[in-house]
């Protein structure tokens, strides 16, 4: 064995680099020179002695002053390894200091400009091979950092073992660490300017994480093999404005659990929700967001993994198997996204490098007053890119069929919540936030190029103009946009005694005075049945059979109402209780026996076949968006409560009328129709098999040349009590 020779280090940079404070440690540690011999450096707190392992073994002299730096001059040339001694213990690894830079030119050139579209497959964690060694690569983006270090069980968390390289301009810093592999836990351990060491960072672009309330990122492999070809080659006809679009939203960890209380693991869901959603009828399954969070209670619209499927139902391949299960289901998943805020956790994107690099420095910009949140810095070209890349990655990476951005209010508009002087204008001088309108704008024109096929839903309660317009037009360039107004307007009349509906009457007609503004989904959702709202079934008056009728009636009218539909999970059968994100959804209404079980097994049955019709039946939904598909035949029996109109598919589609009493007396009423011959009865919500009495039209009515309602042939038809019927043509 060679003798340790003289250190090679002065003392300034041994002094650094053993504090933690040298900015550039690939430019000292690991090999260096070369001709006759070259210099290895190698920092390793904790060790005795250092030996580098060669062709021979050569001992490395600690440098005085620096304990666990360790420095010679080596001969050959090479591969090494290193092996250390320290209390009593000896261990052996490849230097990651001896390995080059893995970033290549046109990627630090993309990530310096802010245009790399798929920042995932550059930065975060990679179990990679490398100049012939296996092991992990990681990438970070901290721009104003003094030193980045990975720390992990791998180096006891200590940042003095592993700091990384700095790539230029980029802002990235990048190492490979040989001999680690999937499943490793690790943080950044950041050094701000100033040298203040920051709290431990989880990753930007982890691809996952511990359980919380541990919250290490944990290196995970992506990509892997798919069985759901069928469906990809189909779904831009499923998610067309054309098709019939009728969405079960979930929230993963309540939908139902497994016993002791356990949430159900993505592989269960794959088969029990999967398997439920299909046979109910729905065409898509919408997730609360799976983007990993560390809060149950945020429901996950509190992200801080934001590449990471939550680790509560398992790893990133099983979620995968969930959505590969859907599509062979003939169903497809779409994520509520959440790229307006971000929590404050120490561990988070807030102040990641010591300065505010992803939200505004000044809170007027920066700080979300309702949820005690961080706002994106939309006009930074890094974050844009970040977030603009991370809706790739969901749709690239993982299949995803369509993207549900939360809160896009929020974002548009500076004053959101906010009073007077308590934000900050826009150049302009008025409230849109262009430079989130921008973010937007870019990530539906990134998503529908890059990823054709698949949607775009936006949660947009104001009136800002052209959400779902493509971008090239002025829009937003969403697909589709909850229409919430519709929803606001229907539900407070639906809840109202029926002694006084006369007087809201055009509660329900108002939304078809703007239904073809925009592409719009109809959307009853989680935040209608929480934060005492109750459950849907609760908000309805009368007793207990009026309330079911009342809710089956309403379920009809959504249903041949111009737009997609989206319904919370529970509310297909009548959840009598408030949604609850803690425990399951109360199965056991449709498990038991008696009256009241068969009333819930009714409304169940109902959205089956309300799911049903609607797919079967052009005239439903294939002009859900344009006023082709629509045709008053009397809106305005306030007196009554009744409503009459025509749903209309394509030429040589049979149109269907759907005919609403809201009060609880059975009509008997003569409405006109465009065409004479029989309409037969498609759905009646007073059926036994729903929970009704059978009460309407025996089946069918038949057109006769008496003019009503301003056409020449007119029909009597008997409307129950608190029902919807639908009637159609042929």
């Amino acid at each position: 064995m060679a003798k340790a020779t003289a250190p090679t280090v002065d003392h300034a940079t041994a002094r650094a680099l053993v504090e933690g404070r040298h900015g550039d440690p690939f430019a000292v540690l690991g090999p260096h020179g070369g001709g006759r011999g070259r210099t290895i450096t190698a920092l390793v707190p904790g060790a005795e002695r250092v030996l580098a392992l060669t062709e021979a073994e050569t001992e490395l002299a600690p440098v005085p002053g620096a304990p666990g730096l360790f420095s010679a001059v080596v001969p050959g040339a090479g591969a090494y390894r290193l092996r250390a001694e320290g209390n009593g213990t000896t261990w052996e690894w490849d230097d990651p200091f001896r390995f080059g830079p893995v970033l290549g030119q046109i990627d630090e050139y993309l990530l310096a400009e802010g245009t790399h579209q798929r920042i995932w497959q550059v930065l975060g964690a990679h179990p990679i091979t490398h100049e012939g060694a296996a092991g992990v690569h990681f990438a970070v983006w901290a721009p104003n950092a003094e030193r980045v270090s990975v720390v992990g069980d791998f180096n006891h968390w200590n940042g003095l073992c592993h700091p990384m390289r700095r790539r230029g301009a980029t802002g990235v810093w990048e190492i490979f660490i040989p001999g680690l592999s999937d499943g490793t836990r690790y943080k950044y351990e950041i050094r701000a300017m100033g040298g203040m060491i920051l709290p431990l960072k989880a990753d930007p672009v982890g691809f996952g994480s511990e359980h919380p309330p541990a919250n290490a990122s944990v290196v995970r492999r992506i990509g892997g093999d798919w069985h759901d070809e069928g469906w990809m080659s189909a779904r831009a006809a499923r998610n067309h404005v054309d098709a019939p679009v009728s969405v079960y939203e979930v929230h993963l960890g309540s939908w139902r659990r497994a016993p002791g209380d356990r949430m159900l693991s993505y592989v269960e869901l794959a088969d029990q929700l999967v398997g439920y959603a299909a046979d109910m009828g729905f065409t898509h399954i919408e997730c609360l967001p799976v983007s990993e969070y560390p809060f149950d209670g945020s429901w996950g619209y509190q992200p801080v993994g934001m590449y990471a499927p939550t680790i509560r139902h398992g790893t990133p391949e099983e979620f995968r198997a969930f959505v590969d299960a859907a599509h062979r289901r003939g169903l497809g998943v779409i994520l509520d996204w959440v790229p307006g805020h971000f929590p404050t956790d120490p561990h988070g994107l807030g102040r990641f490098d010591g300065t505010a690099l992803y939200e505004h420095a000044d809170p007027k910009e920066g700080f979300h007053q309702d949820w005690n949140t961080l706002i994106y810095n939309y006009g930074r070209t890094e974050v844009q890119n970040y977030l603009v890349s991370n809706a790739l990655y969901w749709l690239e990476e993982y299949h995803i069929d369509g993207l549900r951005v939360d809160a896009v209010a929020s974002m548009l508009y500076r004053d959101y919540s906010r009073r007077e002087g308590e934000w900050v204008p826009n150049r302009d001088g008025g409230r849109e936030n262009y430079e989130a309108i921008a973010m937007l704008q870019r990530m539906n024109r990134t998503a529908y190029a890059e990823v054709p096929g698949i949607m775009t839903v936006a949660e947009e309660s104001t009136a800002f103009p052209g959400v779902s317009r493509q971008v090239d037009q002025g829009g937003l360039g969403f697909g589709f946009k909850w229409n919430m107004g519709w929803m606001n307007d229907t539900l407070s009349y639906i809840q109202k005694d029926p002694v006084y509906r006369q007087f809201h009457h055009h509660q329900m007609t108002f939304g078809l005075h703007y239904a073809w503004s925009e592409n719009y989904i109809l959307p009853i959702s989680h935040d209608e049945v929480v934060h005492g709202k109750g459950s849907m079934l609760g908000k309805m008056p009368g007793d207990d059979l009026e309330r079911f009728a009342n809710l089956r009636a309403y379920y009809a009218f959504m249903w041949a109402h111009p737009g997609k539909k989206l319904l919370f999970m529970g509310q297909e059968f009548a959840q009598a209780r408030e949604w609850n994100h803690n425990q399951s959804l109360d199965w056991h209404l449709i498990e038991d026996e008696g009256p009241e079980a068969a009333q819930h097994r009714g409304m169940q049955a109902l959205v089956r076949d309300l799911n049903r019709l609607y797919r079967e039946t052009p005239a439903l939904h294939v002009h859900d968006t344009r006023p082709d598909g629509f045709e008053w035949i009397e809106p305005n029996e306030a007196a009554l409560s009744l409503y009459a109109w025509l749903r209309k598919g394509r030429t040589g589609d049979a149109p269907v009328m759907a005919v609403m009493n809201f009060t609880p007396v059975e009509r008997r009423w003569r409405v006109g129709l465009p065409e004479a011959g029989q309409w037969h009865e498609i759905l009646n919500t007073d059926a036994a098999a729903y929970g009704g009495r059978n009460r309407g039209n025996m089946g069918a009515i038949t057109a006769e040349p008496i003019g009503a309602h301003g056409r020449a042939h007119s029909a009597e038809v008997t409307v129950p009590p608190l029902s919807g019927i639908w009637l159609k043509r042929g």
